[in-house]
């Protein structure tokens, strides 16, 4: 198995999706973009957001369907109904862009404590990403998921699109 990485998606690719689906969060700018890990599910590439630490995650329990919490939450959390599929030409790996020190650190905790979870955060894609296409997710959860159906039509078009232009 591969070990994940760190990576940030091309703005003009958010902004495509966003046409299609409100709950695609906004990169927030150049110093702090949406960064996620990616991995391979449902014949697409996934990327899945992380969040930084706030006290509110280390109050999440970590059975929430939704999240994954990293390090019991003291380094923030996937999360898992805002995961994307994503063309690999969309990304560019982050840590060896990052400057700040201390930012960098935290980036780098995270990663190594996902890639040690690795197993289990995978489990969790896979029951959660299921739960959503059977229609068993708890109403509350729905309406804060990403549309995984429609994201992934939508970037198998992008793609096409994409290759054509070439």
């Amino acid at each position: 198995m591969k070990n994940l990485k760190l990576y940030i998606i091309d703005n003009n690719y958010i902004k495509y999706l966003q046409q299609f689906d409100s709950k695609v969060p906004n990169n927030k700018n150049s110093k702090r973009p949406y960064v996620g890990v990616v991995y391979e599910y449902n014949n697409h590439y996934y990327f899945a957001p992380l969040s930084s630490p706030k006290p509110k995650h280390l109050k999440i329990k970590s059975s929430a369907l939704d999240i994954f919490k990293i390090e019991d939450g003291t380094l923030g959390v996937v999360n898992i109904n805002n995961m994307l599929p994503v063309p690999l030409f969309c990304l560019t790996e982050l840590l060896p862009k990052v400057k700040d020190k201390k930012y960098k650190v935290l980036l780098q905790n995270q990663l190594t404590f996902l890639n040690n979870q690795k197993k289990s955060l995978l489990h969790k894609v896979d029951v959660f990403y299921k739960q959503y296409i059977n229609n068993y997710l708890n109403p509350n959860i729905l309406a804060r998921t990403c549309d995984f159906s429609k994201l992934e039509i939508k970037c198998d078009e992008f793609i096409k699109k994409v290759n054509k232009g070439s």
